[in-house]
């Protein structure tokens, strides 16, 4: 198949329902075409956010347009998490797990008390950390100093990735564990909407008109200009730098082996 045309990457969020006035710490998406980006879209909670990516890949498909699609969540776990869970290496395994055991609404989700309940698998103590409400959550502890992860804390690309956080991690300032667990559904049922039309890298053949990568916008995107949101400015940049490469350097980048963790793209 020919190059992607689109390139869309967004800047999830775990938590609950930001309003109306467009904000830090929310989702953000941009879409680029041809080395040109559309204005950054502000999308307040998940449930509007999946129904704009919905609208996106229909719109993309039905244009014909190569779509390379950009979360800046992991896609996978460190090894050995997958197993535990589902029985199985496969990742996207776990995506359809956690699509059937998460619940959320804009104002309210499950996932703290998810994490309690699969770290009560492994005794209680972890792999998961840092419970964010103000009730306790039998089996997830507040600090990491009470914390004991039965599976390795990182996975490689994080070794090489300076600065990024743990899948374990679930609140606290740049933390992604939140987001993983509620942006992997979404993804879930992205897949099984358009079956056989999304490849998720670096996990399938990316042979079909949407790839679905994982990236962490710091690497690409840069402090942002004063009259920019962060969320917003670096999913802008990232979008046109992606847009801009060569067609062999994007290829390059794409040119990955990690079936069960995943990759973070730019990662070397």
């Amino acid at each position: 198949m020919s190059g992607w045309q689109s390139f869309a990457m967004v800047d999830w969020s775990g938590g609950n329902d930001r309003g109306p006035s467009p904000c830090k710490d929310s989702i953000w998406a941009s879409v680029s075409h041809d080395g040109s980006a559309d204005e950054p879209v502000y999308l307040r909670n998940r449930q509007l956010a999946e129904l704009w990516l919905t609208e996106l890949v229909e719109a993309e498909l039905t244009a014909g347009r190569r779509l390379m699609l950009g979360f800046d969540f992991p896609f996978g776990y460190p090894a050995g998490f997958c197993d535990a869970i589902t029985g199985s290496d496969d990742p996207l395994g776990l995506w359809d797990w956690f699509e059937t055991h998460i619940e959320d609404a804009p104002k309210s989700n499950n996932r703290f008390d998810l994490a309690g309940a699969i770290n009560r698998r492994f005794g209680g103590q972890g792999p998961f950390w840092a419970n964010g409400l103000a009730r306790d959550i039998d089996g997830l502890p507040r600090r990491k100093d009470r914390y004991r992860n039965p599976f390795p804390d990182r996975r490689a690309v994080e070794h090489r990735a300076k600065g990024s956080f743990t899948c374990w991690q679930m609140a606290g300032a740049g933390a992604v564990g939140s987001q993983v667990m509620m942006g992997l559904p979404v993804l879930s049922r992205l897949r099984k909407r358009f079956a056989g039309q999304v490849a998720v890298w670096p996990f399938e053949s990316l042979d079909t008109p949407v790839a679905l990568v994982e990236i962490w916008p710091t690497l690409l995107a840069g402090p942002a200009p004063d009259h920019w949101i962060k969320d917003a400015w670096q999913v802008h940049k990232v979008s046109l730098e992606l847009s801009g490469l060569h067609m062999a350097e994007l290829d390059q980048l794409l040119t990955v082996t990690a079936p069960e963790e995943g990759w973070i793209l730019g990662v070397d």
